[in-house]
């Protein structure tokens, strides 16, 4: 009886563990979509600052929205580098 109990309490903590790294997880993993993404949210990219999180916004105004993601590639200073960092969270809606 004394090893159910403490295989379960075992089980319980992990199952807390499992649900706290899901959520971490996810958190880290939100999504940015680069049509309607304001500058402070642009800055959660990975490599991608206020100066060219400013770069992408004047590029989505001077030419338009972006027709796929990989197209972030055309904002002046965000290569291939940088795309390959956030591609996992970059989307067009």
């Amino acid at each position: 009886m004394k090893k159910i109990k403490k295989n379960l309490v075992v089980l319980s903590i992990f199952a807390v563990l499992m649900m706290f790294s899901f959520n971490v997880y996810a958190q880290e993993k939100e999504m940015v979509n680069i049509n309607t993404a304001t500058v402070k949210e642009l800055v959660q990219l990975k490599g991608v600052g206020n100066q060219y999180a400013q770069k992408i916004v004047e590029y989505r105004e001077t030419n338009g929205s972006f027709q796929k993601p990989e197209d972030i590639k055309n904002v002046q200073g965000i290569g291939q580098k940088t795309w390959e960092m956030n591609k996992g969270v970059i989307v067009i809606k």
